[in-house]
């Protein structure tokens, strides 16, 4: 079942614009494209909101469903002529080795329970087929304190407290009416991951810093909105995205495994 302030924040209805023109959107395509099969390519898009991905996935020739535990999302997607179905991450209503390739570009945020972000890794190992990609995204440990001192947001009442606890816990609960705050959460540190990977049966490819540095950089959105400087970007942030100490620094780190 689907948190109450997690289902409370994406009724806002955010996730339609929240990515246009980020850097998480670009990398994140530069990633997918490199990572998942040539298309076509069956694409089961778990937790993909509105489509922003897969309809950029469906464009590039790939077959592609969402699957969405946000009601609004899945008649939005279906109004935009995506297949989209209610579902659950941990809880798949597909076939054994039916898909191509599973993305989890959402879920594996909002399970604080490690027993259920491998039940979702283990769900996609089931209905992707064998030799098939599974590819989730997943929130750095240290992202919100690097937020909250990049954004000047340190003097913001309640901040610095939970902040705190991001950092000791991982997680965050019960912030959805916090000013500029985001809902319930998990923020991985990124030797977890091989553990959660392995425990659901994949086999770990390999784990990428989406945006790295780059994200917390001064005056990003204008090098983004300029073709020579967004291509600089993307170049020097590809050339570190293996690199294991850039894992902690970045926003969101993108896991990639196979069946």
């Amino acid at each position: 079942m689907l948190d109450r302030d997690v289902h409370a924040y994406y009724d806002r209805g955010g996730e339609r614009t929240r990515l246009d023109g980020t850097l998480e959107l670009l990398r994140t395509k530069v990633l997918l494209d490199r990572l998942l099969p040539a298309p076509p390519a069956a694409v089961l898009d778990v937790g993909g909101a509105f489509g922003v991905y897969a309809s950029w996935l469906a464009e590039r020739g790939h077959q592609v469903k969402i699957v969405d535990p946000v009601p609004l999302h899945v008649e939005s997607a279906r109004a935009d002529g995506i297949a989209a179905e209610q579902g659950d991450a941990r809880h798949l209503a597909e076939a054994d080795g039916s898909w191509d390739a599973v993305l989890l570009l959402g879920p594996l945020y909002h399970l604080l329970d490690r027993a259920d972000r491998i039940r979702a890794l283990a769900e996609a190992r089931r209905v992707v087929r064998p030799g098939g990609v599974v590819l989730g995204a997943t929130i750095s440990r240290w992202a919100s304190m690097y937020e909250v001192l990049f954004n000047g947001m340190a003097d913001v009442l309640g901040f610095t407290d939970m902040v705190g606890a991001d950092l000791e816990t991982g997680t965050r609960r019960d912030t959805v009416d916090l000013a500029d705050g985001f809902t319930t959460v998990y923020f991985h540190r990124p030797d977890e991951l091989p553990g959660e990977v392995a425990d659901a049966g994949l086999c770990l490819d390999g784990l990428y810093a989406v945006e790295g540095m780059a994200h917390w950089m001064p005056g990003l959105a204008a090098r983004l909105s300029d073709p020579d400087g967004r291509a600089l970007v993307l170049e020097l942030t590809a050339r570190t995205e293996r690199e294991p100490s850039t894992l902690g620094a970045t926003a969101h780190v993108l896991v990639a495994a196979h069946r």
